[in-house]
């Protein structure tokens, strides 16, 4: 009799990735490949199969998981960090549009992240990412409501 059963092992397996997603953000992979493990561990307790059947249930759930996940879950918005780099807008920054901000002295292209929100001139914004020379804002009034 083998020391762990293949179900036993699919929730071992499980267990681990689940567990790696809280101490290393992998943007939910791991986690939905320790939920597809979970599953081909019920499948292989139900139905005893062969195990590289399983494994291919496993890669397959998982490849279908994760792009389910990306296509349907929201993209994530800016951070709360209040560690990120504050701006001015010199212009407007219409909505989907580019204007300008003042960052470290210098005028800079900006554009806001939510492509839905304008943003008015002089009012304070955080930088959340630069895409090329085109600086990624989030109005301050955002983050602190």
């Amino acid at each position: 009799m083998p020391l762990l059963s293949p179900w036993m092992l699919w929730l071992l397996a499980g267990s681990i990735l689940c567990s790696i997603e809280l101490f290393v953000p992998t943007a939910l992979v791991a986690f939905l490949m320790g939920l597809s493990a979970f599953v081909v561990a019920m499948v292989a307790w139900m139905l005893p199969t062969a195990f590289p059947l399983q494994v291919v249930l496993w890669l397959f759930l998982s490849t279908a998981l994760v792009w389910l996940s990306r296509r349907f879950l929201p993209h994530p918005k800016a951070s709360k960090n209040l560690d990120a780099k504050e701006a001015q807008t010199l212009t407007e920054i219409a909505a989907g549009q580019t204007g300008r901000v003042i960052y470290e002295g210098n005028s800079w292209r900006a554009r806001c992240e939510d492509e839905l929100e304008a943003i008015a001139p002089n009012q304070k914004v955080y930088i959340v990412r630069r895409e090329g020379n085109t600086l990624i804002v989030v109005p301050k009034s955002l983050l602190h409501s």
